[in-house]
């Protein structure tokens, strides 16, 4: 590893598949109990309604099944930290992708399909199993990881949106946060400005001069969600410090510049 640069963050992948799957059945769970109301809502998410949006949860799980049944791919291109900021040109993709999977069936029998379909694949395949993806080829235990985030941000929304109130899963919410901070750092490496995501994630980015011992001279501090709507763009950064949801110390500790890392 060349001088000065991070180890990348590891996860326990077996907390991250137990992350995963509960998070996926809380989702479930839920949307199994919205009425036609709740469901015409708009989600906030694009133009997308909120059954649409929670046809989209369901895909997750169930384009990770598919992933997983085709054959596998030699090397992985992607990390889970870099694919964060791959995200955005696959949109489109993505979206036309889910309609086309998940069109005419109602939405309990698309989440106990899908749910069915990922527990089985994720039985048969181990953590190093390379997948061939549209984003870039990942090995099976980044990928998950990668899957937290979008459960976790998901959640967030259809809670909003609907009025639920679906929990989060420790795990999920904590790998969801490591993995947006790290991707902060790696956009932006240095170490001038200290950013707090209490309890999960402390990082440094930001060219200048480094900190290293005592109080740093330049933090931002926030709390998981809003780190979350932040780094996703459900947040402005001006919204979230007019709010007092944010606090930042520093002529450096500015991130309007940065954010989003993906949307």
């Amino acid at each position: 590893m060349p001088p000065g640069k991070k180890k990348p963050r590891t996860y326990d992948p077996a907390k991250i598949r137990a992350a995963v799957t509960a998070q996926f059945g809380h989702v479930a769970r839920a949307v199994g109990e919205l009425g036609p109301e709740e469901l015409d809502r708009p989600s906030g998410v694009g133009e997308w309604s909120v059954a649409e949006l929670a046809a989209h949860v369901a895909w997750i799980a169930d384009s990770l099944a598919g992933g997983l049944a085709r054959p596998p791919a030699a090397v992985a291109e992607l990390t889970a930290v870099e694919w964060p900021s791959a995200t955005a040109s696959l949109a489109g993709k993505i979206s036309e992708a889910a309609r086309e999977t998940l069109t005419g069936a109602p939405l309990p029998e698309l989440y106990e399909r899908a749910a069915a379909r990922m527990a089985a694949a994720l039985e048969a395949n181990s953590d190093s199993r390379v997948l061939d993806l549209w984003i870039g080829d990942m090995t099976l235990a980044d990928f998950l990881v990668t899957r937290t985030v979008e459960l976790v941000v998901h959640t967030d929304d259809l809670n909003r949106a609907a009025g639920l109130e679906i929990p989060l899963e420790r795990q999920a919410l904590a790998a969801c946060t490591r993995l947006l901070a790290d991707t902060l750092a790696l956009k932006a490496p240095g170490g001038s400005v200290e950013v707090r995501v209490p309890p999960f994630a402390v990082v440094q980015c930001i060219e200048g001069p480094r900190h290293t011992r005592g109080t740093p001279p330049n933090v931002v501090e926030t709390d998981p969600l809003t780190w979350l709507r932040l780094a996703t763009g459900r947040t402005r950064w001006a919204e979230a410090l007019d709010a007092a949801q944010v606090r930042a110390s520093g002529e450096r500790a500015d991130l309007s510049a940065l954010l989003p890392l993906m949307s």
